[in-house]
């Protein structure tokens, strides 16, 4: 996209915020503004660029500090109307705790958020599972409580066979920053974790690649981030599009409109954690395939994202309120394992 679009991008962006009326109390460098006792409140300035079509939510931002924003989207994307919500905060100023967190029993997003002590402004759903079982890893401050799945078992001349896919994992490091990586499990154990610069490339109906180690893939270095939630597919990488669902042997409705959730952040930073509305037929919002979905995030600043479990799993929480429209008919599904943004 060229330069002068990104710029009149966020243009308009600043001059819908600007023109929508922020009735949050507050000051101090906050997401509100004083003057003019509430008549004429002072402009909010997204922490990110917003292409056209998003807009900061001064609902879903009810007594956010500065640093932390939500944003929405209610628009036609691609030819069909799409509704989405993203939580973004700025890891820079030290102040967010980014927590992944895990259940021995499935709850609800809101559940999570609600359950939690001290200051909670949201959280969204982690990555895959099964019954109670996590299939994405889930760790917080070097305490791991479930890992990215080492083996999945695929067709191959017939048979069932072991793969050893490299999955996607989104960290926060140990100077507050965060990053994405392929990670692998490496040996018996579980907490000598790799990263990868590419995924292992294993393909349903090839041969399946040797199991992962310090060698293979090559390029491979120990991934010691305290802090991490996994999914899968990539869909960032390095600025670009990567979508990696086939060398992480995942299929999700990759190429039709479903309920979308991800996590990304900007090269400055921003974490930014996205829901996309579907399955809502009657309001007419069907949602984005995967490639949609990275793109979205792209526009949005991001450089590197990884897709969470998606469909009915998706759900953002903001303020204390559920944001997009659950897909289960209606009714927020019970998962084992949330992502809770927190104050420190």
């Amino acid at each position: 996209m060229k330069r002068t679009l990104v710029i009149s991008f966020y243009v308009f962006g600043l001059i819908l915020t600007a023109c929508s009326k922020n009735n949050n109390s507050g000051g101090g460098g906050g997401n509100t503004g004083g003057g003019g006792g509430g008549t004429n409140p002072t402009p909010v300035v997204p922490i990110i660029s917003l292409p056209a079509g998003w807009k900061f939510n001064a609902s879903y931002s009810t007594n956010f500090p500065n640093g932390i924003q939500t944003f929405s989207f209610d628009t036609i994307y691609n030819g069909r109307t799409v509704r989405a919500y993203c939580l973004a905060y700025d890891s820079k100023l030290g102040q967010y705790d980014f927590k992944p967190v895990q259940s021995s029993t499935a709850k609800k997003v809101s559940e999570f958020v609600s359950q939690e002590s001290g200051i909670v402004f949201g959280g969204i759903n982690g990555g895959f599972f099964g019954g109670n079982s996590s299939y994405s890893i889930v760790k917080y401050n070097n305490q791991q409580s479930s890992i990215n799945i080492k083996a999945v078992n695929r067709t191959y001349n017939g048979a069932s066979t072991a793969y050893f896919p490299t999955r996607a994992a989104f960290g926060i490091q140990s100077n507050g920053s965060p990053t994405t990586a392929w990670i692998y499990h490496v040996g018996s154990g579980n907490d000598n974790i790799y990263s990868y610069p590419s995924p292992s490339p294993n393909a349903e109906g090839s041969a399946p690649q040797p199991v992962p180690t310090e060698t293979f893939p090559t390029g491979g270095t120990p991934w010691t981030v305290p802090t991490a939630i996994g999914g899968s597919p990539m869909l960032l990488r390095g600025g670009q599009v990567n979508i990696s669902d086939v060398a992480e042997l995942i299929n999700i409705n990759n190429t039709t409109s479903r309920p979308r959730s991800a996590i990304g952040h900007t090269a400055n930073g921003i974490v930014l954690l996205l829901a996309v509305e579907g399955d809502n037929s009657t309001a007419g919002y069907p949602g984005v395939n995967l490639a949609e979905l990275a793109n979205m995030l792209r526009l949005l600043g991001c450089t590197d994202a990884i897709n969470l479990d998606g469909g009915g799993s998706t759900s953002l929480v903001a303020a204390g309120r559920l944001t997009v429209r659950p897909g289960d008919n209606g009714v927020e599904r019970p998962v084992v394992s949330a992502v809770l943004i927190k104050q420190k």
